[in-house]
């Protein structure tokens, strides 16, 4: 083999995906329960690491979708300039710093510019952003500049009031704290007016 062959074969190998390497992320559980002094091996705890390795798989499956793909499905060209308020939506995901939960509710609204979206693809996006490791700060803004990005409407805006397991049971442990983040863009930013009707479609004078 010439030494211009050989060249050629490294790359292709170096281009190649690397295979991922130690221990599964069962066998870090099942390290974890004896560091902490517990015995993996005891009835109750014998599949609780490949319990919870399908559950992590499961809450953090957002990292592999698209949401422009989630959107694009459900597209509709429709002469309509009203508000469009998906209100409500349950709203669980996975705090980064302590890996504990979050939830609540996430409020979304928009005001169309000549196409809409099929509504159930509201909730879907929230979803799939939120399964994900999370900050509430971001997962607003990443909601409301998806929705922005993809039907290019002249507003958008999203609200989230959640409950921070990291605050509950750990740190200050205060039970009946919430948080509540906003995220406006366009009209909604612009236009008070805007803003204030959809604080009042879902239920808030202000913050």
């Amino acid at each position: 083999m010439t030494n211009s062959a050989k060249k050629t074969e490294e790359i292709k190998l170096n281009d190649e995906p690397q295979q991922a390497k130690g221990e599964s992320i069962s066998d870090l559980v099942r390290a974890m329960l004896s560091r902490i002094g517990e015995d993996p091996a005891r009835e109750g705890l014998r599949r609780t690491p490949e319990r919870y390795e399908r559950a992590l798989r499961y809450l953090t499956s957002g990292y592999h979708q698209d949401p422009e793909k989630v959107l694009n499905g459900a597209m509709f060209a429709v002469c309509y300039d009203q508000m469009v308020v998906v209100k409500d939506i349950d709203l669980f995901s996975l705090c980064e710093h302590h890996i504990l939960p979050f939830f609540g509710k996430c409020h979304v609204a928009y005001l169309p510019d000549k196409r809409v979206v099929g509504l159930s693809k509201i909730p879907r996006l929230v979803n799939m952003f939120s399964r994900r490791l999370q900050i509430q700060e971001r997962l607003t803004n990443q909601i409301a500049q998806a929705i922005q990005k993809v039907i290019q409407p002249l507003g958008v805006g999203v609200v989230i009031e959640a409950r921070h397991l990291c605050m509950v049971m750990r740190g200050v442990e205060k039970h009946r704290t919430e948080t509540i983040t906003s995220a406006m863009l366009g009209a909604f930013r612009d236009n008070q007016q805007t803003r204030e009707e959809f604080l009042s479609l879902i239920g808030r004078r202000s913050f």
